[in-house]
């Protein structure tokens, strides 16, 4: 895990404004700043490729659903996480317009893309904190092991189904998604 920058624990609404002069990222965890190293290459260009094919099915299926890459998630009294792509309601914006782009409320869709200094985060603590925030369904894109794993919340948990190769990823919040593992894996390649 990425060493924490402060040692004075800070609020979620001292994060919220927080700015320390430099283009760094941080998430918060337990009232502490942590560090989040800038993603690969790769990383962005499968969250930017899921992106614009949600924004598309959001639009193709005449919703008023937000998509948002690299927005955060409050997931606790001191935490909050980064996400690479989540789908919001407008509702669940709103009040937040002129605020900092940390959702306060779960997403509809959270998605991770994990690289090689995420993997804890992403398949546990990330997992362990959107299963008690009861975010109804979580992807985890893992380009390392050339596999996604889909994660459907039901009574407490979350159901697990691990994607490879031309297999479909099945999503409930947009059952007509039509992406296999190997479509969003490739988006990391260059042309």
């Amino acid at each position: 895990m990425t060493p924490a920058i402060a040692t004075a624990l800070i609020s979620f609404e001292d994060y919220a404004t927080y700015d320390d002069g430099t283009e760094a990222r941080y998430e918060l965890v337990d009232g502490e700043l942590i560090a989040m190293n800038p993603p690969t290459f790769r990383h962005m260009l499968i969250a930017k490729f899921i992106e614009k094919c949600v924004e598309a099915e959001i639009q193709r299926l005449g919703l008023r659903w937000l998509c948002f890459r690299e927005a955060g998630i409050r997931t606790g009294i001191r935490k909050s996480r980064l996400t690479d792509v989540y789908v919001l309601t407008p509702e669940q914006v709103s009040d937040l317009i002129d605020d900092s782009a940390i959702s306060q409320t779960p997403p509809l869709l959270a998605v991770e893309v994990v690289s090689p200094d995420s993997i804890t985060r992403d398949y546990r603590y990330k997992r362990a904190e959107y299963a008690a925030l009861e975010i109804p369904e979580y992807w985890i894109v893992d380009p390392l092991e050339a596999k996604i794993t889909l994660l459907v919340f039901n009574e407490g948990l979350y159901d697990e189904t691990v994607l490879t190769g031309n297999q479909a990823l099945v999503s409930p919040t947009f059952p007509q998604l039509a992406l296999t593992v190997e479509q969003i894996l490739a988006a990391g390649n260059l042309p």
